[in-house]
């Protein structure tokens, strides 16, 4: 019971180092970490240790992706790309349906681009198709940050799953296909709460960007097919892969194309292959685009924060898993079925409590770890689900400590007791929803 009271103290000083004293997260679990390893009896060159091969290990896994995915989802942003993948999602579904649309957009634009930059990047289209049916932003702008939220949170390579599939050793093609199924299947809720609940109450669009700015952004961006081929590829390379290897008898590396095919369905191969497709999407080269100051020189800078939580989580993680945790863990859950809903409960409550997705999948990760082969996750796909699983929980439930609920209020126009009231119910709804099709899909595969 003792190391396991530690836990749970690690957890709160995690929650109250960066939610109430606002304490980088990277320290945060840095400090979580010694202090665990400390009070736990750790010997101090296991202690040593465990902090080297933690931070180095969780990140010569997924650091690069990590990297990589950014790039991707920087050139989308900055050479219209997003723009022009919104716009065919809206030939494809209807100017009329802008509920769907801009759902769906959301969804795709945040499989490389973080939630908060795809909602401030696709808020002047959102408010001036909004304007133009004679819609609620509050309507339009849930559903627009709803999609984003659900990739965001169950999709590589997005840092936060990507990470957490690094850190539980999972399948990252897997954790793919199963969470764009999970997650799309939620996009359906999402997008009936939208349409029938948040946009009973009105607001005004007021769009920042008139309808002429709008295609005139879109004018000079490159094509949607081109547009797209950064995403699709690497989604369909590593997914590729994982079908592949799936079918293969344990122990055999197949033929030379299956190995050649293995291969650039690596992710930081399928991700390196989407980078170079990015590079096409600029139609003039700036010789500063790739510059420390230009577009990969901030999004490396972006990067960097994301690696060095995800490090600082791997140091948890591996301390986490060098106290013997695992066997005590094993006492207190033998007579407790929570199976797949542990995961999907602790994530929750730590997003609810520090409001950062990515700290939250990080984190539960962390201390799943040590955990997967008692509570019974020994299959690929049942870490695929175990991942996906702390996915859904770390959409619930966003609020005032989360900066992506003052983007969406501020954005859309929201006073906080709406945005309580329309986009952390709904993200809460969706996130839950989520959560039971994973249980669900739990029961059937094994």
């Amino acid at each position: 019971m003792f190391i396991l009271l530690l836990l749970l103290l690690s957890v709160v000083m995690i929650i109250l180092l960066t939610a109430r004293y606002n304490v980088h997260p990277f320290l945060a679990l840095l400090f979580a970490a010694l202090a665990f390893g400390l009070a736990s009896g750790m010997d101090f060159n296991v202690l040593v240790q465990s902090i080297n091969d933690g931070f180095g290990g969780t990140l010569g896994k997924i650091g690069m992706v990590i990297v990589l995915g950014v790039i991707i989802g920087a050139f989308l942003e900055h050479s219209g790309g997003a723009f022009k993948l919104a716009e065919a999602v809206l030939k494809v579904i209807g100017r009329k349906r802008v509920h769907e649309a801009m759902g769906i957009i959301g969804y795709i634009v945040s499989i490389p681009v973080f939630a908060d930059s795809g909602f401030i990047i696709l808020n002047p289209l959102n408010k001036s198709l909004s304007k133009k049916a004679g819609l609620s932003i509050a309507g339009t702008g849930t559903a627009l940050i709803l999609g984003l939220m659900l990739t965001h949170v169950m999709v590589p390579p997005t840092p936060g799953p990507i990470a957490a599939a690094g850190i539980l050793d999972a399948d990252v093609g897997l954790v793919m296909l199963l969470g764009l199924i999970i997650s799309a299947l939620s996009l359906i809720v999402a997008i009936i709460y939208s349409k029938k609940v948040a946009a009973k109450t009105y607001i005004d669009p007021n769009p920042d960007l008139t309808e002429e700015e709008v295609e005139e952004k879109i004018r000079h961006a490159p094509g949607a097919a081109k547009s797209f081929l950064p995403i699709l590829v690497p989604i369909l390379l590593i997914v590729g892969k994982s079908i592949i290897e799936f079918q293969l008898p344990e122990g055999e590396s197949g033929s030379w194309a299956v190995q050649f095919l293995s291969f650039i369905g690596t992710p930081v191969i399928a991700l390196t292959i989407g980078m170079f497709l990015a590079f096409t999407l600029p139609k003039k080269w700036d010789k500063d685009i790739l510059s420390t100051g230009g577009w990969v020189g901030k999004a490396l800078t972006d990067a960097s924060t994301i690696i060095l939580i995800t490090g600082a989580g791997g140091i948890f993680g591996t301390i986490l898993q060098n106290s013997g945790i695992a066997e005590a863990m094993t006492q207190l859950l033998a007579g407790a079925q929570l199976g797949i809903w542990l995961p999907f409960i602790l994530t929750a409550a730590i997003k609810t409590a520090q409001g950062s997705s990515t700290v939250a999948l990080i984190t539960t990760a962390s201390i799943m770890a040590p955990m997967v082969s008692t509570l019974g996750f020994d299959t690929e796909m049942q870490k695929a689900l175990l991942v996906v699983a702390i996915g859904a929980g770390a959409a619930v439930v966003p609020h005032a400590n989360d900066s992506g609920f003052w983007v969406v209020t501020q954005l859309t126009g929201m006073d906080i007791k709406t945005g309580y009231k329309l986009y952390t119910v709904g993200a809460a709804i969706v996130g839950t929803f989520a959560a039971i099709l994973v249980f669900i899909a739990s029961l059937f595969i094994g």
